[in-house]
């Protein structure tokens, strides 16, 4: 009878203690083992912020738009016509440049003054062959932008090129024809201030089209 009774003393007390020591163990296992399998680690972006580690991500770009304003809209018809304008001429004011500064080294060394007549009306021709029909094409205000890039590749003004080439009397006369169409043939060029824009869009055409500014 004590035999019996101690036995159930010993199912009622140890047994509940022991599948509770059994139970916790078996819990601290599962923790243990618990993310160990290969899909079980998902890697993110942070960042330390005042010794905390904070994940970090990087939001989808959100579009604002808004109705322009007429300064707006005018200042960009402007861009936009004087980007069209250089990229339309300064491939002609690049090979008339080329031409230019190539016949100031050849009469430099020519002394004769019909050597020199001669010699201009050789190039005249060659300029006029390359150069008539694409810049008859052109608007007044392409014209005025070609004059503005001539300058920057020669140095020297329209008026200056002409009157050194056909003389004071010609030089005279185009500019009275540019005066005309409310240009200038005596226009400078100045990169920094004034033609600013100009030179900004210079520069875009020759990286696009690998020129040498």
């Amino acid at each position: 009878m004590m035999r019996l009774l101690n036995r159930h003393i010993l199912v009622k007390r140890v047994l509940p203690f022991f599948i509770l020591l059994l139970s916790t163990r078996s819990g601290h296992l599962l923790a243990q083992t618990v993310g160990t399998g290969v899909n079980d680690t998902i890697l993110t972006a942070a960042v330390i912020y005042n010794g905390d580690t904070i994940e970090a991500k990087t939001l989808d770009a959100v579009f604002v738009y808004a109705r322009m304003s007429a300064d707006v809209l005018s200042a960009n018809a402007k861009w936009t016509r004087l980007r069209n304008a250089v990229y339309v001429t300064y491939p002609y004011a690049r090979r008339a440049g080329a031409v230019l500064n190539d016949m100031n080294a050849k009469l430099s060394n020519i002394t004769d003054r019909m050597a020199r007549k001669d010699y201009i009306k050789s190039r005249e021709k060659d300029l006029k062959r390359e150069f008539t029909d694409p810049l008859t094409n052109l608007s007044i205000y392409q014209g005025k932008v070609l004059m503005k890039l001539i300058n920057r590749e020669t140095g020297n003004n329209c008026y200056e090129i002409i009157k050194e080439y056909k003389g004071g009397l010609a030089a005279r006369f185009y500019q009275t024809v540019a005066f005309f169409f409310n240009s200038n043939l005596k226009q400078p060029y100045d990169k920094g201030g004034d033609d600013a824009d100009i030179e900004k869009i210079v520069l875009e055409v020759c990286r696009m089209y690998g020129f040498k500014g």
